[in-house]
């Protein structure tokens, strides 16, 4: 038997491998979608406080004036967890930081924010994933800069690393 037609089957595997792993390698931004509401007045919304002692989240406390950052998360979300430490130097900054916290148990909110550290000066409790879907966020974690008349600013998908605090320190700035 000719042993090139034993390696057949094998490059054949190899090939097809190739052809459906290559993708999960590829850049992500070939797949983003972002809001389309960048640019736009953040929708109207009203959403309960998400801990105790500590005020809900609301689309006009987005107009007062002051730009924010609102960060969409979950205690549920492992990329969360990946970039509370990026939040929580973007508060040390001084940079004011809004919660919408998506689909999440107090209990639950309570225990992530006790280990993974609290940045958030409001925590809106989205059960039903309305505001989220409304503000464009497909997914957790994502993160928004909203200037201070409500205006949808920049749109970070995903964990916020070290190396995007530059650009969201960028955003945040411009959007004064």
């Amino acid at each position: 038997m000719n042993r090139p037609i034993l390696w057949l089957p094998l490059g054949i595997v190899a090939i097809v491998l190739v052809i459906f792993i290559r993708p999960l390698f590829q850049q992500q931004s070939e797949h983003v979608v972002r809001s389309g509401l960048i640019g736009r007045q953040v929708p109207d919304f009203d959403l309960p406080a998400g801990m105790p002692g500590r005020p809900g989240l609301s689309s006009a406390a987005l107009r007062r004036g002051q730009p924010h950052i609102v960060n969409v998360f979950a205690s549920w979300c492992l990329p969360c967890r990946v970039e509370a430490p990026q939040l929580e130097a973007l508060a040390r900054r001084g940079i004011p930081i809004d919660g919408i916290a998506v689909r999440d148990r107090q209990h639950d909110l309570a225990a992530f924010l006790s280990t993974y550290g609290d940045p958030f000066r409001t925590i809106g409790a989205d059960l039903d994933r309305r505001v989220q879907m409304d503000i464009g966020s497909a997914g957790v974690p994502e993160t928004f800069v909203i200037d201070g008349s409500g205006v949808i600013r920049h749109q970070h998908i995903g964990a916020i690393m070290e190396n995007d605090l530059p650009t969201l320190v960028a955003a945040y700035e411009a959007a004064r």
